[in-house]
């Protein structure tokens, strides 16, 4: 079967986007959301990330010359009121993220649309902007949370991967992600016993994800990378980050954009054209079926 390759401005061969996931003291004030613990060190830890990493990660932008797209839990913008503008007056995309980072597996419906709205003030009152794009906490999503982005007027959701290229479900544009391209995965390291194994070396992960881009350049895909700055931000990294992006930015046949610049680009040119069911009705069909 002759499957359609995915159509690039300017007859790019594959595009890129550097995706930056500020979560900070997000997923631990959620984790402790029934009462927090004495203890600093996982905390301090984050904190290094809105303190120092995303300073750090912002200036090597600057250096290479590209924009990025931040995703920024509401509750992260409370704490640390400069992060949303200063993002902004470099030019930046910033996305919601969610208001505590809430995982979907522990929240509800009501839940997920009351941070959403909550998220929408936040963002508004602090740089005028409505954010169009969203990324889910842990990277999961439900129909009905695809629903309630739409019917408030967002166009893109960033959190699944059915293509390595954008699509649509749910009448929203998928910008997807790829796991084994997030920093977390390799880096993420907590201490107190909790680890199950050291974190990677900066160089290891730069030669992984430098044949994941120039393997995915011949199924023209899209080479989401996501960092976060308490991880990423951290020297050796930086380096890494600034070494490869650069050279990603060099190439002539890659489009480098934000993720809303990619959806817009979707919206015009492929619309239509690589569309995924939100819903679960066939598959309990064909459970029954099987019964």
């Amino acid at each position: 079967m002759d499957r359609p390759l995915y159509i690039w401005p300017q007859g790019k061969r594959s595009a890129a986007c550097f995706s930056v996931d500020v979560d900070a003291e997000a997923p631990y004030l959620w984790a402790n959301r029934t009462g927090l613990p004495q203890a600093l060190g996982q905390l301090e830890q984050r904190r290094f990330g809105p303190r120092e990493g995303i300073w750090r990660i912002l200036d090597l932008l600057d250096r290479i010359g590209i924009k990025g797209s931040f995703y920024i839990p509401s509750v992260v913008a409370e704490l640390h009121p400069e992060l949303l503008p200063a993002l902004c007056d470099r030019g930046h995309e910033i996305g919601l993220h969610g208001h505590l980072h809430e995982l979907v597996s522990e929240t509800t419906d009501d839940r997920f649309e009351a941070a959403l709205d909550r998220s929408l003030r936040v963002f508004h009152a602090q740089t005028g902007i409505v954010p169009t794009g969203f990324r889910s906490p842990a990277w999961e999503m439900t129909p009905a949370m695809l629903a309630a982005l739409r019917d408030r007027g967002l166009r893109y959701d960033s959190s699944l991967m059915g293509y390595d290229h954008p699509y649509q479900i749910g009448g929203l544009v998928q910008v997807p992600v790829q796991w084994q391209i997030d920093d977390a995965i390799y880096f993420k390291f907590q201490g107190g016993g909790a680890d199950r194994w050291p974190p990677e070396t900066a160089r290891a992960v730069e030669a992984g994800w430098r044949d994941e881009f120039q393997a995915g350049r011949g199924f023209g895909q899209l080479f989401m990378i996501t960092v976060h700055p308490w991880i990423s931000g951290r020297a050796q990294r930086v380096a890494m980050l600034e070494r490869l992006l650069a050279d990603i930015a060099a190439q002539d046949d890659v489009w480098f954009a934000t993720a809303g610049q990619i959806a817009d680009w979707h919206l015009s040119a492929n619309e239509g054209r690589f569309m995924a069911e939100p819903g679960l009705g066939h598959l309990a069909a064909a459970l029954e079926a099987g019964a």
